[in-house]
């Protein structure tokens, strides 16, 4: 079964869910504050059972998306994977308040390994 997001702005959050043993269940979630034309991407997590199938990057998309049809708010991203991911897709960058950089030091990322 597809994997569905849904965001509960009252929770500051966005919500991965996949079918798993014949029910719906949530396996992720990425957490965010709201500060004044900010919102800042603190955290993405996924069961440890369902890493490695996309879900987080699934999860990420959804939520920037949602951050870029509100029109409102740049992004600030804190969580290592949202700066990884914004890093990876620079189609994203757009919606940052500062440049991907600056999130990759703040973050102390090493470089991607470069692939020949």
């Amino acid at each position: 079964m597809t994997p569905s997001v849904i965001h509960l702005a009252d929770q500051h959050r966005y919500e991965i869910s996949t079918d798993l043993d014949g029910a719906k269940k949530v396996v992720g979630h990425l957490d965010y504050e709201v500060r004044p034309g900010e919102i800042h991407f603190t955290s993405t997590q996924v069961t440890p059972s369902q890493r490695g199938k996309n879900l987080a990057a699934i999860l990420t998309k959804f939520a920037l998306d949602d951050v870029r049809a509100q029109g409102t708010l740049k992004v600030v991203p804190i969580c290592s994977y949202t700066v990884r991911y914004m890093e990876l897709h620079p189609d994203t960058q757009d919606l940052l308040l500062n440049p991907i950089e600056e999130a990759i030091a703040f973050c102390a990322l090493p470089p991607i390994a470069k692939t020949s």
